[in-house]
């Protein structure tokens, strides 16, 4: 009895002690600076440009092969480049796609072919015991792809049938009509990188071949290779794989680049109708910015404490205060020519006014004043802390290394980049979002139930409206 008594005296003062203990934050250490590992380049006589880093800490090996091109190539044809990516190992060499994959699976090694607005990518993760079987399978499909007439054909009905269904998904309604409104009539990024049904449907294993032979180019070429191996046992490896890479056609001429989108006069808001939605899907945004900007670290911080992290000023009003939505973000597409900022969620249908009214008082609140202290220091440390996550992996380093040479970067990026954010202040931040962030001319676009949603949207006089045809934005 006493014992328990004595513990019963004892459990306010227990209590408030704990209490101290979880009032504020413990501090944290000053990040330690970033070192990243050391790359090897060199590059083959046929152009390919080939990029080493040693990492032996696990018996793996990831190797990425980037092209020049991408969907800027499409030209007359779009969507070819994204079909034709996706085409290359469906059948190469002497193997179809089934037994393709099959002898991958065996190797224990997976592999990947994409494209996107600026380059074509073929991934190979394996374990180095592997390796040079599975390179094998690889130069394969990056230089004998067989392009068979019955899987061209069903891989197009595939992706006709796609396009379709795009024109009943709200999120994909609205990126497509967000596309086509800040970017100009003919600019590459006004077009859907997967096509539209007319030009889709003349897709045939002789177009895609074409297509292929002028842009898979070896002195387009970049290797990026990362894992358990010793340089110059891999850089005999690769030399005997690509070494004898010769382009089969002529060069498809690298396009000049677009012109960089102009901000309109004024806002502009495009509506999409979607009878009966539960939600409507909001997209804010306007011209970007490019990657090589010597204000990239602020607008990172800028974009973090706005829409860039679960505790964002738009997800904490619009998911937490408010319950309109799951989630609101925002951020910067870097691409070879800017690409969009854009401010983005999906709200219920009753509340589409009020989540426009609340998305719009976010932006121009962090140009209005300056961040505070706690806040600014929080999404300084979010961005900093947040760059050697991106470096875990042999997949992540060579996908580092791949995405930062589509803007004339390397690895040494980074600590740079760690140093700029550390100097970042409340001034730079209001300033970047004074001359970055645009909500007067702006291009607004919702996606939901009409009949509930445009009186209220015209209501709020944030710009000329404009019903769009959705037959016209996903054709």
């Amino acid at each position: 009895m006493r014992s328990s008594a004595v513990l019963l005296l004892l459990a306010p003062a227990a209590l408030a002690a704990q209490a101290n203990v979880h009032a504020s934050a413990p501090a944290l250490p000053a990040p330690a600076r970033l070192s990243v590992p050391a790359v090897r380049a060199s590059a083959m006589p046929n152009g390919v440009q080939v990029r080493i880093v040693e990492q032996h800490e696990l018996p793996l090996v990831q190797v990425t092969l980037a092209i020049t091109g991408g969907s800027r190539l499409d030209g007359q044809a779009p969507g070819i480049a994204t079909f034709m990516a996706g085409m290359l190992d469906e059948g190469a060499g002497t193997r179809d796609a089934l037994g393709l994959q099959s002898e991958l699976a065996y190797l224990g090694a997976s592999l990947s072919t994409t494209a996107d607005w600026d380059r074509f990518t073929v991934s190979l993760k394996v374990p180095v015991r592997s390796l040079p079987a599975a390179l094998a399978l690889m130069g394969d499909v990056v230089m004998r792809p067989t392009f068979p007439a019955e899987d061209v054909r069903r891989q197009r009905d595939l992706r006709l049938a796609a396009l379709l269904q795009a024109r009943d998904q709200p999120n994909a309604l609205a990126s497509l009509a967000f596309n086509q409104s800040v970017f100009p009539a003919g600019h590459p990024y006004a077009l859907n990188p997967t096509g539209d049904s007319a030009s889709v449907a003349r897709y045939d294993s002789a177009t895609v071949r074409r297509f292929y032979e002028g842009a898979m180019r070896p002195d387009r070429a970049s290797l990026f290779i990362v894992g358990d191996v010793k340089e110059d046992d891999v850089r005999t490896l690769m030399t005997r794989t690509f070494g004898a890479w010769r382009p089969t056609g002529a060069a498809m001429p690298l396009p000049a680049a677009p012109p960089v989108a102009q901000h309109p006069a004024t806002t502009r808001v495009w509506l999409v109708d979607k009878p009966q939605a539960a939600q409507s899907v909001i997209l804010i945004g306007w011209p970007g910015v490019e990657r090589t900007s010597p204000d990239y670290a602020a607008l990172a911080v800028m974009n973090t404490l706005l829409g860039g992290s679960f505790t964002s000023r738009l997800n904490m009003n619009l998911r937490e205060t408010k319950g309109y939505s799951y989630g609101a973000s925002s951020g910067f597409s870097y691409r070879v020519v800017p690409g969009p900022f854009s401010a983005s969620s999906s709200v219920r249908t009753n509340v589409t006014d009020s989540s426009l009214v609340e998305i719009f008082k976010e932006i121009r609140g962090v140009r209005d004043a300056a961040v505070p202290a706690d806040e600014l220091e929080r999404a300084k440390a979010y961005v900093e802390l947040g760059i050697p996550g991106t470096l875990e992996s042999t997949s992540q380093v060579a996908g580092q290394m791949a995405q930062l040479a589509t803007f004339g970067l390397t690895l040494d990026e980074l600590p740079r980049l760690a140093a700029a954010v550390r100097t970042v202040t409340a001034a730079d931040v209001q300033r970047v979002a004074r001359q970055y962030l645009t909500p007067d001319r702006a291009h607004v676009v919702v996606v939901g139930d009409l009949a509930k949603v445009k009186e209220s949207i015209e209501k709020l006089g944030l710009g000329t409206a404009t019903v769009l045809d959705v037959s016209k934005i996903a054709r």
